[in-house]
């Protein structure tokens, strides 16, 4: 029995695609671009800088939640679907939720353009979500208006999928009318000046350990290879090892000049200074990167950086997911974060002081801003009697009710008490 490869358990089902692209021809874009995409090289992501701007974008990224709810006149439900549990627990066999958000957007990050497949079973539904690797992508179309997209993977093996099968983050889309444009013109200088700059003074420490000089000999007429065994003769006995006091002997008939070296470095100004760019390319900052950030500058964070990425997701995975007639009935997929987590004691006490008596929070939504964990009845909402509906508000003060004519309840019954007197 011929056994089966992780590639063709995952995708082949898209076999029959691939034996169908001489049906297809390259897109025809209106901005008159090639739709051909090569990552940006390796290295990018080989510098220290850039990798650290990443993971602090990536790993704060992947926090977020994934839900599939319903939003109607009604007001908005939960759906308890296997898309839900897909995106929030484990989107494929190989991945959990965290795992496979922090992937996706460091693709992003890196080569402005991250790919998922999206498996599904026979009925549509699916069933999984696999982050693409590749070394090229193409879009392609049928005579039939279908676009497919061409995967050249890593392994040499090649992928065709329909676009609606792939979910398909971009930044920095201006151009190309398919993809985001590629880091390396405007990044990779930035990271060629940090490994050259580490590169001086890796090459500054061993230059300083190391004595330089010349030998002048005052005898006339040695011949060259009496002139090299002395050297060889001196670097052994005082610039070996064993020459632990680090001090030279020399007699009348040499002498010896020693050779300084300054080496040039990039001071620390400087090095911050082009640091910075990189951290300024990706719209953070040292602070976030360190992880001392304050609660403003987190939120500053999170509007600037992470919650475009979550309406991104929110868009993308809704359109892809759902048909035309569950998008007409409000179901969307939405990607959120508790950002209360990380807001300081003081802003925590005073929100749940302030907001928790107009029963705005229930009792474990209130414990989950201080990290504590759910309690039983605790989804009860709680709000003091000093908030009421302004409907009820005269029956809650005690002012009796007007009858016909303006009358209060009260005048009523004392005239029909005193009619009957």
């Amino acid at each position: 029995m011929e056994k089966r490869t992780i590639f063709d358990r995952f995708f082949g089902r898209y076999k029959s695609a691939v034996q169908r692209t001489n049906e297809q021809t390259r897109m025809q874009l209106m901005s008159g671009f090639t739709p051909v995409f090569t990552p940006a090289p390796d290295n990018l992501y080989h510098s220290d800088v850039v990798r650290s701007a990443v993971h602090a974008i990536a790993s704060n990224a992947a926090k977020l939640t994934a839900k599939h709810i319903i939003r109607t006149d009604a007001g908005i439900t939960s759906a308890n679907s296997s898309e839900n549990w897909l995106l929030s627990h484990r989107p494929n066999e190989m991945m959990n939720a965290y795992d496979f958000l922090y992937k996706m957007v460091t693709q992003r990050e890196l080569q402005n353009n991250a790919f998922a497949l999206i498996v599904r079973d026979a009925t549509g539904k699916p069933t999984s979500f696999y982050p693409i690797d590749f070394s090229m992508v193409e879009f392609m179309e049928t005579q039939d208006d279908e676009v497919f997209v061409h995967f050249s993977l890593a392994s040499g093996k090649k992928l065709v999928v329909p676009y609606t099968d792939v979910i398909h983050l971009r930044k920095h889309f201006n151009k190309d009318d398919m993809f985001g444009e590629s880091n390396a013109r405007t990044l990779l200088p930035t990271t060629e000046l940090i490994h050259t700059s580490n590169e001086g003074i890796i090459n500054a420490v061993k230059s300083s350990a190391y004595l330089r000089g010349l030998i002048k000999f005052t005898q006339s007429m040695l011949k060259p290879e009496d002139i090299k065994a002395q050297r060889d003769a001196f670097v052994k006995d005082y610039m070996s090892m064993e020459n632990n006091g680090g001090i030279a002997a020399l007699d009348a008939k040499a002498e010896y000049q020693e050779l300084k070296t300054n080496p040039m470095m990039v001071d620390s100004k400087q090095m911050e200074i082009i640091e910075a760019k990189v951290y300024k390319y990706f719209n953070i900052n040292a602070s976030i990167v360190q992880s001392d950030y304050t609660e403003d500058q987190w939120n500053a964070f999170y509007e600037s950086v992470l919650e475009p990425i979550a309406i991104q997701l929110s868009l993308e995975f809704t359109a892809k997911l759902f048909s035309k007639n569950s998008l007409t009935r409000g179901h969307e997929i939405i990607f959120e974060a508790n950002r209360l987590q990380y807001a300081s004691a003081t802003t925590k006490i005073s929100l749940v002081r302030d907001l928790m008596p107009l029963g705005l929070f229930t009792l474990n939504e209130a414990r989950e801003i201080f990290n504590l964990s759910p309690v039983e009845d605790g989804d009860k909402r709680i709000q003091t009697l000093n908030v009421v509906d302004a409907s009820q508000a005269n029956n809650y003060q005690g002012v009796p009710k007007a009858g016909k004519g303006g009358e209060t309840d009260d005048e009523t019954k004392t005239t029909a008490d005193d009619g009957d007197a």
